[in-house]
């Protein structure tokens, strides 16, 4: 038997997962991510486990084909991060090169938004296809590309980065990237919530979400009730979003859409307001495109980035 382990690096916690090579889940844990001295502890601290969780486990490494790992930043097809991983204190180094003198085996690395993409490609809600775009919806919009089965990282690893599509002019407020209208300034959590105060400040419309603190989830929970006003928050959020992916399907033509993040835990009630505007201004070859919900959760960054390397000799 071969086995793959996943690695899914995040700010405060390192996710990490051992699987069999057809696709079994054996063991999956935690560490901490100390970022203390610009990080230097990170790759080292992971290796250690992983090597500890082995011996632990009685799987030799001549019987692993690698370790993929996921990190929160650009990662080109060498595994170079060009601007480091600022969350973590990295400057621009070689992850690949890095993490394979230390642990001494095959490492495949990726951004981590596009490792948690072929997790669900592979074993999620994009099972099946494999011409994806994933779509997470959290404090951001973040995004994942997959044709032909394969990651699309883009030059400096930066591709798939769909929150930023300018999809409004007419806006005064700044974006975290800099830029004014982006489409994570409308879809993401914190985007809902923007639009839904302009709303409430807009008139005096009736709505229980006057009645406490204005949230996401708040929203479409209101949604569900019947609310006219959170109904009016959610059609323009899905006006917002379904052009932006229709921009996207106009590029990359993908079979599905894979809604994950925080924001899709209101579930499938999400898709009828994203379809009316994307059908509207998606090219018509590419209004085919399926719409699902993403189903791997926090697992989806140790399932992509075992994927990775299960799938790398195929």
């Amino acid at each position: 038997m071969k086995y793959a382990v996943g690695v899914d690096i995040g700010g405060t916690t390192v996710k990490i997962g051992i699987f069999e090579e057809n696709s079994k889940l054996i063991d999956k844990w935690e560490i901490p991510t100390v970022t203390e001295d610009g990080g230097k502890r990170i790759i080292p601290d992971i290796a250690e486990s992983v090597l500890s969780k082995l011996e632990e486990k009685d799987i030799k490494k001549s019987d692993v084909l690698g370790v993929g790992v996921g990190a929160p930043g650009a990662v080109d097809d060498e595994g170079y991060m060009p601007n480091g991983a600022v969350n973590l204190g990295w400057k621009p180094f070689n992850l690949r090169e890095e993490f394979e003198k230390e642990i001494g085996l095959r490492v495949i690395g990726a951004n981590d938004a596009n490792v948690a993409a072929f997790g669900e490609m592979w074993q999620g809600g994009g099972l099946g296809y494999s011409d994806m775009v994933a779509v997470t919806l959290g404090t951001g919009v973040g995004g994942g590309i997959i044709t032909g089965g394969k990651i699309i990282a883009g030059a400096a690893g930066a591709g798939g980065e769909i929150g930023h599509i300018h999809i409004e002019d007419n806006e005064s407020e700044t974006c975290g990237c800099g830029n004014k209208g982006c489409l994570e300034q409308y879809a993401s959590a914190t985007g809902i919530v923007r639009l839904a105060g302009r709303r409430l400040e807009k008139d005096d419309t009736p709505s229980v979400l006057r009645e406490g603190a204005v949230t996401a989830k708040a929203v479409f929970d209101a949604v569900k009730a019947g609310d006219k006003l959170a109904c009016e928050v959610a059609e323009q959020f899905g006006y917002y979003l379904g052009k932006g992916l229709a921009a996207v399907a106009n590029v990359v033509n993908p079979q599905v859409f894979v809604i994950g993040g925080g924001v899709s835990k209101a579930g499938e009630m999400l898709i009828p307001f994203i379809e009316p505007s994307f059908k509207k201004y998606a090219f018509n070859p590419c209004r085919c495109a399926k719409f699902a919900m993403a189903e791997l959760g926090n697992d989806a960054g140790i399932v992509g980035a075992a994927g990775m390397v299960i799938k790398a000799d195929e």
